[in-house]
């Protein structure tokens, strides 16, 4: 399950700047599975240029493997991109179920971009991994 952030005040469309977003709906989206993770609401989202602001929105997306918003900024990009999410830029009004549905046939079918880079990430952080595999067990 990837964990994937929408800018959102409805928690159904993405209608918000990442900047000014007043809220984020992030799900743990995976092949046949959503569910909801976790809703959280800025309470200042006046663009007032002070790059302070970000910190909360980039510190609460830790962990994410992408954050889909209408417009993000360039210094906000850096950020996002430096802690391994990866901003995504939608049409103000697309469906976030859509882009789960579009999300969800991409991990089915072999992701590529940034979302194979975003599980070989979560893959290599699991530290379950070894575990599993040694409870497998070896075939010739």
């Amino acid at each position: 399950m990837l964990p994937i952030a929408f800018a959102s005040t409805d928690r159904s469309t993405v209608n918000q700047h990442f900047g000014a977003a007043a809220a984020f709906a992030i799900l743990e989206v995976g092949t046949d599975s959503v569910r909801l993770r976790e809703v959280a609401e800025f309470i200042e989202t006046e663009m007032d240029g002070h790059e302070g602001k970000l910190d909360a929105k980039i510190a609460l997306l830790e962990g994410c493997a992408a954050v889909y918003s209408c417009a993000v900024g360039a210094s906000a990009v850096q950020r996002l991109i430096a802690k391994g999410i990866q901003p995504v830029k939608v049409d103000e009004g697309s469906s976030i179920d859509a882009i789960v549905a579009e999300l969800q046939a991409e991990l089915a079918s072999g992701p590529g971009g940034w979302l194979a880079k975003a599980l070989q990430r979560r893959e290599k952080s699991d530290p379950g991994r070894f575990a599993a595999m040694a409870d497998e067990g070896w075939e010739a």
